[in-house]
């Protein structure tokens, strides 16, 4: 595989595929975007629209096409599919969450990932429509290679840091925080290793008492956060869409940044979200971070119902 391409595509032009291709231009995240959808009409006003605001974003040709337009990309962001509202995912007391749209999903995913395959072979996949982790299995099934993420928790733990950042009253850049796991109810926030500006959270708290109440409300507002969104707005898709812009960035870039993304873990016989070298090849490399010992039991439990959903659409894992 020589030069990278800097071109990126993205299959499935909803409000995610949308916010994805908007935040792609925005950043200048590649110097080609093309968009592809069922609806070839939603792609072509998508990618017109974003081309008239294109001149005042760094050099990006925004297209839309079919799929053999797919071909050079080193990127294609998967947004296709049935969202939770669509879906019927949005009910906090659901535990299913996310996975209710799983089956759906899967065979939209049977029908598209070959066909990108064909087009653009040496691409990195990324799983973007819920549940990414079980649709990042069955694409690295499908597909045949191992280029494959899900977006995993990447929004999760941006969605942690802005919520103790603004209990704390600091910016979200100065929280050091990390969710891993489900992309989804069973994730776990790491609580143990939270630091403010490299000081743990406890010390910067007011005894045990004020990191429960903290602890609460937060888990609270990372754990249905696309809830609160989709009854506001229909879609969750701002949040993702910067999220795969910046994970797009680090695979054309090679740039070997380590993001919360999810990508199949031998060790765990799934695809789930621990923080992962992100490069050229898409995962090159994951770390174990620390966890106390319920935070580990907590990721055990996500990682096995990730290995019973996967099963579910017939991924042997």
């Amino acid at each position: 595989m020589g030069a990278m391409t800097q071109k990126v595509g993205v299959v499935g032009v909803g409000a995610v595929g949308q916010a994805c291709a908007f935040a792609l231009l925005l950043r200048g995240s590649a110097r080609e975007i093309v968009l592809v959808d069922r609806t070839a009409e939603r792609a072509a006003g998508a990618a017109t629209d974003m081309r008239y605001g294109a001149p005042l974003s760094p050099a990006v040709d925004i297209t839309s096409g079919d799929w053999g337009d797919l071909a050079g990309a080193g990127v294609v962001l998967i947004c296709a599919g049935v969202n939770e509202k669509s879906g019927g995912a949005t009910s906090r007391d659901d535990g299913r969450g996310r996975l209710r749209l799983l089956e759906s999903n899967a065979a939209i995913f049977r029908d598209v990932v070959p066909r990108i395959v064909g087009a653009a072979p040496d691409a990195v996949l990324v799983a973007v429509t819920d549940p990414p982790d079980p649709l990042a299995d069955l694409t690295r099934a499908l597909a045949g290679h191992d280029r494959v993420l899900s977006t995993g928790t990447t929004i999760d733990t941006l969605r942690f840091r802005v919520h103790v950042a603004a209990e704390l009253g600091v910016h979200p850049s100065s929280v050091e925080g990390l969710v891993v796991g489900e992309h989804g109810t069973s994730e776990v926030m790491l609580w143990s290793s939270v630091r403010v500006g490299a000081a743990p959270l406890l010390e910067t708290l007011d005894g045990d008492g004020a990191l429960d109440d903290l602890r609460e409300r937060v888990e609270r507002q990372v754990r249905f956060a696309n809830i609160t969104i989709i009854e506001g707005n229909d879609a969750s898709q701002f949040g993702i869409g910067v999220a795969c812009a910046r994970i797009t960035e680090a695979i054309l870039r090679d740039e070997r940044v380590v993001l919360p993304v999810a990508a199949h873990r031998d060790r765990y016989g799934v695809t789930i979200a621990l923080p992962t070298v992100v490069g050229r090849s898409g995962a090159a490399g994951d770390l174990e971070p620390s966890m106390s010992a319920d935070e580990r039991h907590a990721f055990e439990a996500s990682a096995a119902t990730l290995r019973e959903a996967a099963r579910g659409i017939g991924v042997s894992t």
